[in-house]
């Protein structure tokens, strides 16, 4: 049971939620961009919130359906196609083996997600699948997807195993491809592509050390996206930010969001594959719920922060877990029901 990739797109790597308890010995999380895209996928075809699933960057691959497969594609659009038929995100998709599944350049957002039933049968490293790009661990060999490649999944089992044999049966006796649910989930999550978005924040250990006019236009003026932007960190263009005073600083521990300001006063927010410590002092933290949105722009767009305060982004954070939750009993419920 495998994809074998004709075309690899412009990044495709494996990704769970990342590699946790050892940042202590300098190894990096890595994990996906956009966790909630990732989970959802993972629900969808009943495997575990934290199972491994392609993520796609931009441009996305041409992979040949080895077996059949009962899969799931979220996050960002990048018009999927099974032997060249639309292939409907956010649900469960079961295709016929042989099928080509094909992705084209992103039309909104910017990564997307591919679950299996199963997960990927590679390696765990240091309790994790995701791939490490710059230390080439984990994932498929460490590395990118090429072209060639064989990425093999496991047999599912359990909640998985239910879903693709209801989903094996339905296929049978029909023409078609592939067959999809009637329903879906998910797709609010999904960043929205008109305008500035917009990324609540709240004040980072070293905001008031910034100058009052840095401080006031990191709130009032847009940035943008910079095309030097990638998984370690996206690089921001607009105001520059300066200090009051020269700040010596010792190097700290971050996290997914913080946002950094180093001497040529362009702020970076720090995402997936960050360092685990920085030296260059933090305006603002990016509240968890808002990550999945900023892993999600486009280079070239552009945002604005807006200040909240640590209780309104846990309270945030607590509501969409909740309708995670929420979504999760409702597929239980509708692949219970067979509709």
């Amino acid at each position: 049971m495998s994809f074998k990739v004709v075309k690899p797109g412009l990044l495709t790597s494996l990704q769970d939620l990342g590699r946790y308890g050892y940042q202590k010995y300098g190894v990096i999380v890595s994990g996906a961009m956009d966790p909630v895209s990732l989970r959802l996928a993972n629900l969808l075809v009943g495997n575990d919130e934290d199972e491994a699933a392609l993520e796609l960057t931009l441009v996305g691959p041409s992979l040949i359906v080895e077996q059949d497969a009962l899969l799931a594609v979220t996050g960002g659009d990048m018009s999927p196609k099974v032997n060249g038929q639309p292939l409907p995100m956010w649900r469960p998709v079961y295709v016929r083996k042989g099928s080509h599944l094909q992705f084209g350049a992103c039309k909104a957002g910017s990564r997307a997600y591919v679950a299996v039933a199963g997960g990927y049968d590679v390696p765990v490293v240091m309790g994790s699948k995701s791939t490490y790009l710059r230390a080439g661990i984990g994932g498929y060999q460490g590395r990118a997807l090429a072209e060639g490649d064989v990425i093999a999944w496991k047999a599912s089992a359990g909640r998985a195993a239910e879903y693709r044999e209801q989903w094996a049966r339905k296929l049978e006796g029909v023409s078609s491809d592939y067959i999809s649910t009637d329903w879906h989930t998910g797709r609010g999550f999904h960043p929205h592509e008109g305008g500035d978005a917009v990324i609540r924040v709240t004040r980072g250990s070293q905001f008031e050390y910034f100058a009052p006019g840095s401080r006031q236009q990191f709130y009032e003026k847009s940035f943008q996206v910079s095309t030097q932007s990638d998984r370690m960190g996206y690089r921001l263009t607009g105001p520059e930010l300066t200090l009051a005073e020269p700040l010596e600083m010792i190097s700290e521990a971050v996290i997914p969001g913080t946002v950094q300001v180093p001497p040529d006063g362009n702020p970076i927010i720090l995402m997936a594959d960050r360092q685990t410590a920085g030296g260059y002092p933090r305006i603002a933290q990016v509240a968890v719920v808002d990550i999945p949105v900023v892993a999600q722009i486009k280079p070239g767009r552009r945002l604005r922060f807006r200040e909240i305060t640590v209780n309104e982004a846990e309270k945030l954070y607590i509501q969409r877990e909740q309708q995670i939750q929420q979504m999760k009993a409702g597929i239980l419920v509708n692949m219970k029901q067979g509709v």
